[in-house]
């Protein structure tokens, strides 16, 4: 009987890292040891947008979608009896990255590794930070720099570094199509490869365009998704070709991680998650030809709160029996020259050049961003709307709501909370940090690092010197933020009502009702304190207002409390709606109301949308919240007649 010779299974990983970088680093152990074959590393909000634990805007964000990393100790900690010479690590960060990155090779160094052995990914994909996630903090053009400083330094340093990784996770998590997805991605990776070539030699050049990886988002539909992939493999290959002159095969292969949909999770019914999470699974996996190098699966009970680690755990024993107890990895590519996958995929392909063509006459990706922001808030707003109407049948949400009580979901601890002390204690280590080093050898290495900044040249040196010499997360950004200048991205929210009206006509008929009662047209303000960059539903939220009627403010994400309270003041606001997605909504909610209070402007109503746990709403309720939503309450039109009740003064 002849021997098959099986394929190596992708790279396990779970995205993990919550409260501080001690409780993060026994998570990894923990991972590693039931199986996990690399790591994914979630930092913090602040860490994210370069601020320091202690400073105001990341008061109730510390530890809470993530790991915060404050300086060299933390990143010590965090890696701690973890040999980073033989470990594969994916750090999702940004804005922020060359600093991370920076901090990882500092521990590195420290653990005696040899820095050409390190092999990982920094995300480093700031144009979708602009698009849909929102921890962006420079103007386009350095921020493009910063990056392409980064590739340029693994190159010379980092040999098997991944410098930079196109992230369309999030650009389907904000909407797109597929067709949306591709181009998109595509063109952040050639925005990133031109201006590269004027920074590396010509001959090293091809070897570069091989290092640049992607991070996807696999739906539901997974048939389509798996054609998606396909189609990002044939339309690399052919940039790299045509556009590059890439003449190496192996550099113009697609090289892909994952993270299958979030955004299709449902808190209603979570236990069918499980079966989500798998089949989109198998989008990424089943075509030898486009499979995923890493996979990363989110837990069942992420629409609920943060996972635990058992649940964790079930997500990995999900890759682990797919790619050891099933003959997956035996087999060719089950898909090639099947003719319904052909056509799909040409579709794909046809589609997404014809956005790029679009894209490439404005410039580019950086000259496009107001235009790709507004294409994902209209293709979202399309992808709610047939979930509404029915024509996209979600199992448990808006049909088949009827079930028994999840028995995963009993009990006090369904669901891990932040350690409500782990805030504290890292505020306290910063502090120590803080007076514990050399303030000389700090000031020395922060002025190389803006030097650099203004003069040119590769940013990563000097980082580096600044992570040894114990400069913390936020005073490295504020020389950044100095030099650069800070940055806010459109957000595709028009003032121009669209041509979606289908079912509003009562709505409109109530909000002109209300408008003359009250004597002047119904005034909404969206707000999103905080630094949660997430602003898919406040978008929405917003975008539904305005076509029902309603004269709304909304100004983007990241806005301090006060910011919104002037905000209510200066435009006579009717209603505040409060959108947070991080976790963070209780502290933030008690600045807006105890502001609201200290400006005299109780009187207006607040109603609040997230991931909140029943306790915490029953909170946000008693400091006067009027409303609170969650992600089951998708019905937008429901809560634009609650709006409208709420501010009738009839």
């Amino acid at each position: 009987m002849s021997h098959v010779q099986k394929d190596r299974p992708w790279l396990f990983r779970t995205y993990a890292g919550h409260s501080t970088a001690a409780a993060s680093n026994a998570l990894y152990r923990g991972n590693l040891a039931k199986g996990q074959t690399g790591l994914s590393v979630a930092f913090d909000l602040p860490t994210q947008t370069g601020y320091d634990s202690d400073h105001v805007l990341a008061k109730g964000e510390v530890g809470k979608v993530g790991v915060p990393v404050s300086h060299l100790g933390d990143m010590r900690a965090l890696f701690d009896d973890i040999p980073l010479d033989q470990m594969n690590t994916s750090m999702t960060i940004n804005a922020t990255a060359p600093w991370l990155l920076s901090l990882y090779i500092a521990v590195a160094e420290e653990q005696g590794a040899d820095i050409s052995a390190l092999q990982g990914t920094v995300q480093n994909d700031i144009i979708k930070e602009y698009l849909s996630r929102g921890t962006y903090i420079c103007p386009p053009e350095p921020s493009l720099r910063m990056i392409t400083d980064v590739a340029a330094y693994t190159r010379e340093h980092l040999p098997k570094w991944n410098p930079m990784n196109v992230c369309s996770y999030h650009l389907q998590e904000a909407g797109a199509t597929p067709e949306e997805e591709l181009a998109f991605a595509l063109a952040t990776a050639t925005a990133v490869l031109d201006d590269l070539q004027g920074k590396v030699p010509a001959e090293h050049f091809p070897a570069m365009v091989g290092r640049i990886s992607f991070f996807v988002n696999a739906g539901i539909r997974f048939v389509t998704e798996l054609c998606k992939m396909r189609a990002f493999v044939e339309l690399w290959d052919e940039i790299c070709a045509t556009r590059y002159g890439v003449e190496d095969a192996k550099y113009r292969r697609f090289r892909y991680g994952v993270q299958v949909n979030s955004l299709g999770l449902t808190e209603q019914q979570p236990e069918n998650n499980v079966y989500r999470i798998l089949l989109e699974t198998l989008a990424v996996t089943l075509s030898k030809n486009a499979r995923a190098r890493a996979v990363q699966l989110p837990a069942w009970n992420e629409a609920l709160g943060l996972p635990r680690p058992w649940d964790q755990q079930w997500s990995l024993r999900m890759q682990q029996i797919l790619a050891y107890e099933t003959d997956l990895l035996e087999f060719d590519d089950l898909f090639d020259g099947n003719p319904a996958i052909d056509r799909k995929v040409s579709a794909l392909k046809e589609g997404a050049r014809a956005e790029l063509a679009q894209i490439d006459g404005m410039g580019g990706a950086v000259g496009a961003i107001a235009y790709m922001k507004s294409r994902l808030v209209e293709s979202n707003a399309a992808r709610i709307a047939g979930i509404e109407d029915g024509r996209t049948t979600v199992v448990g949400v808006n049909k088949w709501q009827a079930g028994e009580p999840s028995p995963l979901t009993a009990g006090d601890d369904a669901i891990m909370v932040a350690d409500p002390k782990a805030e504290a204690d890292q505020l306290a280590r910063l502090s120590a940090w803080k007076t514990a080093r050399d303030a000389a050898a700090v000031e020395t290495a922060l002025a190389a690092l803006r030097g650099a900044a203004k003069d040119g040249s590769n940013i990563m040196p000097p980082s580096i010197a600044c992570a040894q010499a114990g400069v913390t997360t936020g005073e490295w950004a504020d020389v950044i933020r100095a030099v650069f200048g800070q940055y806010r991205a459109p957000t595709g929210v028009s003032q121009n009502q669209s041509n979606r009206t289908e079912g509003l006509d009562e709505l409109r008929e109530q909000v002109d009702l209300v408008s003359a009662a009250l004597g002047r047209r119904l005034k909404f303000l969206v707000g999103k304190p905080g630094l949660d960059g997430h602003s898919n539903g406040a978008e929405q939220i917003a975008t539904r207002a305005r076509d029902c009627g309603m004269d709304i403010t909304y100004e983007g994400i990241r806005l301090t409390p006060d910011e919104i309270v002037a905000a209510a003041g200066e435009n006579q606001a009717h209603v505040i709606g409060l959108s947070i997605l991080s976790g963070s909504h209780v502290p933030l909610v008690r600045d807006v109301m105890a502001k609201l209070a200290a400006a005299e402007l109780t009187h207006i109503p607040v109603i609040a949308g997230g991931i909140i746990p029943e306790d915490d709403a029953r909170a946000l309720r008693e400091m006067g919240v009027a409303k609170v939503y969650t992600p089951k309450d998708f019905e937008l039109n429901k809560i634009m007649g609650d709006i409208v009740t709420l501010v009738d003064p009839r």
